[in-house]
């Protein structure tokens, strides 16, 4: 987790929102480890995790990554929810909840959900506080710059 957490603090620093992700393989290495990356790339579905898994999908020439583990900062919305289902990820482990735009544990909590063909094992609360603050942080200052 301490990986996803130093690309959330390299995405902060780009002014982009802090949210890091790891994707680790099978064996234990790692296949992509990125960033938020919506405002440099000018994309609104470059979230760290659609970027973790569509470099890994090209590491493995594979669009499935069974036996493959996420690791990110913070629970995922519901577009990366469903790329994680549709990627058959084995298990997603991330940091801080998100009341408002998570899909995992709060929201539409899409792996509970009939219609989702893959839910992976889900650990939640990796790390919670220091991903939570990057996050807090983050806004604050932002809050605080002038209109």
């Amino acid at each position: 987790m301490q990986m996803a957490i130093d690309q959330a603090e390299a995405a902060a620093q780009q002014g982009e929102v802090p949210v890091g992700a790891v994707l680790v393989g099978p064996k234990g290495e790692v296949l992509a480890k990125t960033r938020n990356q919506m405002r440099t790339l000018q994309d609104p579905t470059a979230h760290a995790e659609i970027l973790a898994i569509r470099e890994a999908c090209a590491k493995l020439g594979n669009e499935r990554l069974l036996e493959c583990d996420l690791y990110v900062t913070l629970e995922p919305c519901p577009m990366c929810a469903g790329a994680i289902a549709h990627a058959r990820l084995r298990r997603l482990y991330y940091g801080a909840s998100d009341r408002k735009g998570g899909a995992v544990d709060n929201g539409v909590a899409l792996f509970a959900q009939s219609s989702c063909h893959h839910a992976p094992e889900v650990i939640g609360g990796l790390r919670e506080n220091a991903c939570a603050e990057l996050l807090t942080e983050f806004f604050a200052l932002r809050r605080n710059e002038p209109s």
